[in-house]
């Protein structure tokens, strides 16, 4: 079994998609797919490994309340120096980083930050 893609509601579905591009290296689809209802989804994916993160919005979106549901995407970019990059990069861009670079208790080397639209991604080994 692989997860073939992970799905996020988002508010600006042209803004999120350029942070994933010019972040993570994520390529997007050439078109942004519509639907009756206004749905809009971009399909993006890892060069390297061929995952895939869907972005979606839809017109009336609304920030759903909570604790439970979708907590943060986590992205390896392979080295404890790539982390460590990756932080340097995002703390002189002015990107929140909310945790690390550090080692957590189950042994991840990682740096948390917030997208643009505050979701948090976990930059690991």
């Amino acid at each position: 079994m692989k997860i073939e893609h992970i799905g996020l509601y988002v508010f600006d579905l042209e803004g999120m998609r350029n942070f994933y591009a010019k972040y993570f290296g994520l390529i997007p689809n050439d078109s942004i797919y519509e639907n009756a209802r206004g749905l809009r989804t971009c399909f993006m994916r890892a060069p390297d490994s061929g995952a895939r993160l869907e972005l979606m919005t839809i017109p009336g979106l609304k920030e759903r309340a909570g604790e439970a549901g979708f907590i943060h995407l986590a992205l390896s970019v392979g080295s404890k120096e790539k982390v460590d990059e990756y932080a340097a990069r995002f703390k002189a861009e002015g990107i929140p980083i909310t945790s690390g670079p550090r080692t957590t208790g189950d042994g991840y080397y990682e740096c948390c930050v917030l997208d643009p639209e505050g979701n948090q991604i976990e930059i690991t080994i």
